[in-house]
């Protein structure tokens, strides 16, 4: 079921950044921003007894995802599940041991296993759709005139297919990816067939979240930064642009941005910024002002302060939100032209971050970025 159109968003900086249109300022969203560095999270948590059962129950997941628009002035929600449910839905027994993180009861390692995947049934997936479904109504309110008004936009995402395959190779989480890599070079041939399955069960599963309400998606290569320099052509952004390619652009009336992050993919920029998306996120160790000039604004940008920025005094942290926005500059170029830019940290909040220093952060981005406009 597809949502009616709606009519009007409340506040669509993060949309209009993304496609290089003019804002007001610099909005602002934060990876893992409903997690567990809040107490409400923990608490929602305890009550849904598990991880999985918090990501599988679309009443909780709304709640944590809208738990921390409650907090701060963020200018968009994004899903709260896990990168790991298509290769779940596949059949490859997803767990979550205490303290341990995410496992597999049945990695992909054989020729036969190989063999086995297939795109698997959507309907699978179905409590991701009814989260989004549920997220969109309840950050819907009625206005004045009886029209349906949204408060921000909402996010959807997955993991890239070469950062599931790692931990579908691996079983889990890796310090050397000795498994996955090994496979790639040995048996490409096996390789390329997870990643050809799976980058068709990514494209569809992002599409069936833009159908129930998803107004941007983003796509999270957490480990391409882990390949040798070829190799990630090869088995990462080959089939990330297989992704990007299949997406719907278009819904609701309007345009549905694509996001991709490639955890240390700064070396690749440029290949990145052409394979098709209208984003790119940076992390940490990339300077804005470099990027910028490296893409000539043909994408907007996000990041990238380092998460651990925020376990300094809330005074430091405002001081490295500014030179964060000042390295990107004024969005408005002087041949008329504009860039777009999505504040955001360079990875995930980490869960110990103090909840006042986000505070700081948010209100940084958005006073600061509002007086680097007026000073143009």
């Amino acid at each position: 079921m597809t949502l009616p159109p709606t009519p009007h968003l409340a506040n669509d900086c993060f949309l209009r950044a993304c496609l290089r249109q003019p804002t007001e300022y610099t909005p602002l969203w934060l990876m893992r921003q409903a997690g567990r560095y809040l107490p409400e999270y923990n608490a929602t948590r305890a009550r849904a007894g598990s991880f999985m059962g918090l990501a599988t129950n679309p009443d909780y997941a709304c709640e944590v995802t809208l738990q921390p628009l409650q907090r701060y002035a963020l200018d968009a929600a994004i899903l709260f599940s896990d990168i790991l449910t298509v290769p779940d839905a596949m059949g490859l027994g997803l767990s979550f041991a205490a303290g341990e993180g995410p496992r597999f009861a049945h990695p992909v390692r054989t020729e036969a296993d190989v063999a086995r995947l297939e795109v698997p049934d959507l309907d699978k997936l179905r409590y991701v759709f009814d989260a989004v479904r549920t997220i969109r109504k309840a950050l819907e309110s009625t206005d004045a005139d009886g029209r349906r008004v949204g408060r921000v936009p909402l996010i959807g995402f997955s993991g890239s297919p070469w950062t599931l395959a790692c931990y579908m190779v691996e079983g889990s989480g890796s310090d050397d990816y000795r498994l996955v890599k090994s496979m790639a070079y040995a048996r490409p041939d096996l390789m390329h067939r997870i990643l050809s399955v799976t980058a068709d069960a990514v494209a569809a599963y992002l599409n069936a979240q833009i159908d129930a309400g998803a107004q941007a998606v983003m796509v999270f290569d957490s480990w391409g930064g882990v390949l040798e320099h070829r190799a990630f052509e090869t088995f990462s952004l080959a089939y990330t642009r297989r992704v990007v390619s299949q997406l719907k652009r278009q819904a609701e009336g309007r345009q549905v941005p694509v996001i991709v992050f490639t955890k240390g993919g700064g070396l690749w920029l440029e290949q990145i910024a052409a394979c098709g998306a209208d984003v790119v996120g940076l992390d940490w160790t990339c300077d804005l002002a470099t990027a910028r000039r490296r893409i000539d604004d043909r994408v907007a940008l996000q990041g990238n302060i380092d998460p651990m920025v925020l376990f300094a005094p809330p005074e430091a942290v405002a001081a490295e939100a500014r030179a964060v926005l000042d390295a990107f500059g004024n969005p408005a170029r002087a041949d008329g032209r504009f860039g777009g830019h999505v504040f955001n940290l360079g990875h995930g909040i980490n869960q110990h971050t103090p909840p006042e220093h986000v505070q700081a952060l948010v209100e940084t981005v958005h006073t600061h970025s509002r007086s680097l406009r007026q000073q143009a």
